[in-house]
């Protein structure tokens, strides 16, 4: 009798601008993950929302054909109750009547790895469903997804922590609506030129825009407040972007410091996703006491939002005078084939299917730690 396979749902697309990178992280997670120990369920969720199984799934959100793809690439219907105990992925089929729908089980999922870039899937949005259905799930709890996720509210916590992020400023999308003129002069008092202006809850470099002057910063804002209704302007310097991967929950670890050498002014979406042109450089070249302060800021940035699993930091290092800025922690950074994350922990003596590993079991160590917890209380116990 063959041994048990740990049955893990991969759950991919979503309803964000960075769809498209969702699905080619986990055509590589699936690539890569190891088939004698791993049955792997692939969970898609299509731009309007709807979560998807079957053998064709990824085919089904790539392909062009879209809906009149349905019968040619057989993608049924899917959905999670978020009820403690039922861990089954439902598949969902006409019922009687004009809108009837009936559900039968079609997986029992023992844990999830979500593939979901930004937000609707990143954000803590579906770590709430699965925290609901009491199963298991790679990467940081709802806290820690959604923290990580704003970066308002992220550059906030480090301020309060003394861990050092430049100047910015976030900007409601209704403000901006209502008096653009009055944003800018606020932001002009308050920052210099070059400033970077981005949605505050998005990643994958989506709606980012480095802004040299007062009409560059109009058209920033304009383009950033398309993806969100917070904005965030931040200061800009003439830095080197230097990466760190961390993994691990209550006592995580940092791999070695990698650079980016970006073919574009910034890290933009085609550099990371689209074309090979930007240079990598792992290791970073820095001072080994460049690097020890690195991985230290990483590892205490992750536990300040209680992150888990896994997550990329992202620094900003002044080209001047070496000063070491946190820019971002992505709770749920990209998967593909060159991404910095997996590149990075190659590097460090990990590779990509022992990551994978790794992060699952993980995954099944947190759900273990939060069972001992109590979900009711008797005042009249001792």
């Amino acid at each position: 009798m063959s041994e048990h396979k740990t049955r893990v749902g991969i759950l991919f697309g979503g309803r964000s601008g960075e769809h498209e990178v969702s699905l080619m992280s986990a055509r590589s997670v699936m690539n890569a993950i190891d088939r004698e120990l791993y049955e792997v369920v692939s969970i898609g969720i299509s731009k309007d929302g709807r979560w998807l199984v079957g053998e064709d799934v990824m085919g089904y959100l790539t392909s062009e054909a879209g809906e009149a793809a349905t019968a040619d690439l057989r993608a049924t219907r899917a959905a999670l109750l978020g009820e403690p105990g039922h861990r089954a992925l439902m598949a969902l089929n006409d019922g009687d009547g004009d809108h009837a729908l009936a559900a039968h089980e079609l997986a029992e999922l023992e844990v999830v790895f979500p593939v979901l870039h930004g937000p609707f899937g990143e954000d803590g949005t579906v770590q709430g469903l699965l925290e609901l259905a009491e199963i298991p799930y790679v990467g940081a709890g709802v806290v820690g997804s959604a923290v990580g996720m704003d970066k308002g509210i992220f550059k906030a916590v480090m301020e309060s922590l003394s861990l050092p992020v430049l100047p910015y400023r976030v900007v409601l999308r209704s403000e901006w609506d209502r008096d653009p003129e009055g944003v800018m002069d606020a932001v002009e008092a308050a920052l210099s030129y070059p400033m970077f202006t981005k949605p505050v809850n998005m990643g994958s470099s989506v709606g980012v825009s480095k802004v040299t002057n007062r009409e560059e910063l109009a058209a920033g804002l304009a383009d950033a407040a398309k993806y969100d209704r917070r904005l965030l302007v931040e200061k800009g310097i003439n830095a080197r972007e230097i990466e760190v991967s961390v993994l691990g929950n209550d006592e995580p670890i940092a791999s070695v410091p990698g650079e980016i050498i970006p073919d574009e002014a910034f890290y933009s979406y085609a550099s990371k996703y689209l074309n090979d042109a930007s240079e990598l450089l792992i290791p970073a070249p820095i001072s080994e006491e460049l690097a020890e302060q690195v991985r230290d800021l990483a590892v205490r940035a992750y536990k300040a939002i209680d992150c888990a699993g896994l997550a990329r930091a992202d620094f900003l290092l002044d080209k001047e005078d070496e000063t070491l800025y946190i820019n971002e922690l992505n709770t749920i950074p990209g998967f593909t084939h060159i991404s910095m994350y997996p590149k990075l922990w190659e590097a460090s003596g990990i590779s990509y299917p022992e990551l994978i590993h790794r992060l699952i079991q993980l995954a099944l160590e947190r759900d273990a730690e939060k069972r001992r917890s109590a979900t009711s209380y008797d005042p009249g116990e001792g």
